[in-house]
Parts: structure tokens; sequence; C-alpha cells
């Protein structure tokens, strides 16, 4: 029998003694009540707070969102498989939030940040974002000064947006709001090569996968996924993932936007986030409001675009920002920028409703695109009558300012007369000449989807069209024309468009464009 040794195991309890800690590590955890639609109810979260994020046994996620006497209400994120009546369910104590890092450019994400474009994990370094955060307050924000250029020459000459601006997309179903949003990530394309890339995020809402998809296609073989980030809540997602996935956009821009970045986030759309956060708020048993949405639905959108701004060019000031992730703090810097395009969809044409409204006022403009417009050819459908950008006309280069500034006026004086004229042949001089111009101007802010112009040829087309150099121009050949002035103006005259780009608009420039566009129209005359 071997020989005990008190020595040796007296050594060996000190050894273990020595390394016990009395510190125990307390979970609060809560059991599961009910389950179903989504949405969990639990007992026993005494202390949870309003928004955490909290973990289930089989792990699957929640954020709490109602706070009741004896439970809480918490919504799903994700499939409720494993969660049921009984099980147990761990506080995490933190917000929901979401990983983000130069590494999730180019990538498809889905509400949690989980890339869902089979290209595996997002590389580089990533930091947490919180979902949900507060607005820079007023000290850290600066007036919108410079052009986000959309491409598109309605946008631009018409309803300039500016870098830190909130302008919404509205209009019916089938009316073209995606390909006017889509055409803006396109041309940012010619800053992203130029080494000043306009980071953009495309957030998608309740649409169907494939939808999802061509977008991404589309992004990716015109190269503009390589600034692009989708985010991306199908309509097969829970309404609780539709419902946060706007603000995991908003996180992803914000991390630009406190890097001294330029972004852009496209919302596609806020109607069927709205519709979601019903969906959540009647499952949550929260008194319905108006056309039955919780009284807080206004609160959603303005809490989520107030977090678009200009930030203050000074890093010293940035750096002080509210709500900043403390992991984020080190690489803050002045100066950036999120511009947000939110879309919503009417239901014929009524903008009064009650979604609609709340979104209008909540912007800084809209830009309403019409069915009717749309069904006779006119693409991109812009009605310029009720269309307005109210801070981005400080924004617009000086050359298409002064390009630009009657075009409006001078569209929305053919529109009257135009359903005038309808009604009697003998019009004077003056008016068959506002009419035939407008004829013509119509044709010229016509443009193809996918195509978007650089602001060069833009002013250029738009200084023709506005100084009446078609005259003599038959309208069906508006658009051949157009292109052989562009083509012209690119191959001989390129110094005069540097020019124009530059924001100056000449003498010397004037007469380029007036002679090229004189001796061109002598090819069409009729």
């Amino acid at each position: 029998m071997a020989e005990v040794k008190p020595a040796e195991i007296s050594a060996i309890l000190k050894q273990q003694l020595s390394g016990f800690e009395a510190g125990a590590s307390l979970d609060e955890v809560g059991t599961v009540l009910t389950v179903g639609d989504g949405i969990v109810r639990a007992y026993g979260l005494a202390n949870a707070q309003y928004g955490e994020l909290v973990e289930f046994e089989g792990g699957a996620e929640g954020i709490v969102l109602n706070l009741e006497e004896d439970n809480v209400g918490i919504v799903l994120l994700g499939t409720s498989v494993g969660v049921k009546e009984g099980s147990t369910v761990k506080r995490t104590e933190r917000i929901a939030s979401v990983k983000v890092g130069e590494g999730i450019v180019g990538r498809v994400v889905d509400t949690l940040g989980n890339p869902i474009d089979g290209k595996g994990p997002i590389t580089g370094e990533t930091y947490e974002m919180p979902v949900e955060r507060k607005a820079p307050g007023v000290i850290y924000r600066e007036p919108v000064t410079e052009p986000l250029q959309t491409g598109i020459k309605a946008i631009d000459a018409m309803i300039p947006v500016g870098r830190g601006q909130r302008e919404l997309v509205i209009g019916d179903r089938q009316t073209g709001k995606t390909t006017v949003c889509i055409d803006t990530i396109l041309n940012q394309k010619e800053f992203y090569d130029a080494g000043e890339p306009v980071y953009c995020i495309y957030v998608a809402v309740g649409q169907k996968a494939s939808t999802v998809a061509n977008i991404a296609k589309t992004l990716e073989e015109r190269g503009a996924l390589a600034y692009t980030t989708i985010v991306a809540a199908n309509a097969s997602d829970p309404a609780a993932m539709q419902v946060y996935a706007p603000m995991t956009g908003a996180s992803i821009g914000e991390y630009f936007r406190d890097t001294g970045r330029p972004a852009l986030i496209i919302y596609d759309d806020l109607s069927k986030q709205a519709v979601a956060y019903r969906e959540v708020s009647l499952l949550l048993r929260r008194p319905p409001g108006r056309e039955a949405y919780p009284g807080d639905v206004f609160y959603l959108h303005s809490r989520l675009l107030e977090r678009s701004a200009k930030i203050i060019n000074d890093d010293a000031i940035a750096k002080e920002m509210n709500d900043l992730p403390e992991s984020l703090k080190p690489m803050v810097k002045g100066g950036g920028s999120l511009t947000a395009l939110p879309i919503i969809e009417t239901q014929a044409g009524d903008v009064s409703a009650y979604i609609p409204t709340n979104v209008i006022s909540i912007t800084d403009g809209q830009i309403f695109l019409d069915g009717d417009l749309f069904n006779s050819g006119v693409r991109p459908a812009i009605n310029v009558g009720i269309s307005v950008s109210r801070v981005g006309g400080n924004a617009q280069i000086k050359s298409m300012k002064k390009v630009s500034g009657t075009l409006k006026l001078d569209q929305a004086q053919f529109r009257e007369l135009e359903a005038f004229a309808k009604f009697g042949s003998d019009l004077d001089a003056s008016t068959l000449n506002v009419i035939n111009k407008g004829k013509r101007n119509v044709e010229i802010l016509k443009q193809a989807q996918n195509d978007p112009y650089t602001v060069e040829d833009q002013i250029a087309i738009i200084y023709a069209g506005s100084k009446n150099l078609l005259r003599d121009v038959p309208v069906e050949k508006v658009k051949e024309f157009e292109r052989d002035y562009i083509e012209f103006l690119n191959a001989k005259h390129r110094d005069t468009l540097d020019t124009l780009k530059s924001g100056k608009l000449t003498d010397e420039v004037i007469d380029t464009l007036t002679s090229v566009a004189k001796d061109l129209t002598g090819k069409y005359r009729a």
C-alpha cells in the first residue's frame, strides 16, 4: 500500500485554495411565460432596461420593448425555435449593437450585422456601434454647404441635395423611387475613382429577396458595390428585424460620418418599417392610434432621420459629441456627413395620409414622383411643382445655380399653359413660345435608368435648354441632339466642361456652349 504523505496533501490543498476566488458571477435570469408571433413575455427580469438585448437558452436574442409591473415584453430577433414556455432568458446588460468596420463595405448584411452574401465573415478591425443612438446635438452640427451630386438632371438642377440633408423620395408604387436612389449611388463612382468616396448604405425593408439580389447585382456590375453596403430585412424576416434594419443602416453610416467622411443612406422604404412597427406594437398590446399605428410612430421616424447630419469641421468639438461609442473615440474626426434619402410609398398619390405627412414634416424637402407622368413617358417622373429642397440650394455649385435659376419656374408655367392649350388652338406667340420651350426642356430632363450624368454635362445641356437654343430642333430629335452635343463638348471642349465643373460660368464658356449648340442645331432643323 502506497504511503500517504501529509505534507504533499497539504501543499496541494494550499495551492488549490490559493487560486480560489470567493466572488461568483451573477446573471439576472427570468422565465418565459408565453411565446408567439415573435413576442415573448418573461417573468423575473425586474431590472431590465428599455431597449436592452436579452439572450434565450437556445441562443436566440431579443430586445426588451415593454416594461410592465410583473413581466417584460420582449421582441425576438430572428426565429423563435428553441424558445418555449418555462425556458430561461438572461440579461446581457447592454443595448443592441452592430459590429462595423472598413470590412463591411461591399457586403450584404442582415439587421444584426451578420453577412448574408456567402462571402465569409467580415474582415478587419470592427467597432461596436449601438443600433439606437441619440442624434448629434446642435453644437456638433454645421449648415449644409456641399452638394451631393445625384447624376439626375431634374434633381441636381431644380431640387438639389446637399451633404447632410434628409430628402424624402415619395410616390406611388412603380413610379421609379428606388431607381432614383440607385442612380444616385451609381453616380458616386466618379468620386470613388477620384479617391474621395461617398460611402453608400442601401437599407432594404420588407422587399422580396430577389429584388435585393437584383440591386446587389446591378451595383456589382457597375463597380458601385466597392463603396456600398446593403442591409437587408426581407419580407420573410420577422417584423422586429424590419423595424431595426434602418437603425442598423444608420449605425453603419454613423461610423463613416464620425470618422470624418461623407456617407449616403437610402431607406427603402419607411412605409414598410412603419407597418412592421405597427405589427410589433399591436402584438405588445400597445394602444392603437390613427390608422392603427401606435402613438410613437412619429418618434420612430424622427429619431432615425435626425441621425443624418453634417458634423462640425472641428476635430476637438467633434470628439466631445454626445453618445459616441467608447471604442470609436480615438478615430473621431470632424467634417463628416450622413445624407439620407428615405423612401415613402403613397396610395393613389395621397400625400396627406398619416405616415407621408409625418416624414414630410421631418425631412428637409421631398422629391415627388407622379404616376401619371411616369405612364406618359416622362422618366424620372418628378413632379417639379410640389417637389422642394429646403436647404439644398445653399449647396448647389454656382455654375448650376446660374444656369437652372429660372428652370423650375419655366416648367411650372409650362405645365399650367399646357393644360390650358388643350382647350383652344388659337394661342398668341408668347404662349406658344413658353409651350415649345417647355416641351424641349421636358425632353432634356428625361433620363434612362442607371445612366447618371456628370455635373458638367448636366450644366451644358440645361444651359442650352434654358436659353432656348433648341427652338429649331424638333421635339422628337432633342435626345439625339443632346447626345451629339455632349459627345462633341467632351471630345473638343473638355477645358470648357472642366471650368463648369469648378463652378465658374465665364463669358468664354457661354460663347463656346452657344456656338456649339448653334452649329449642331442646323443639322436637326426641320
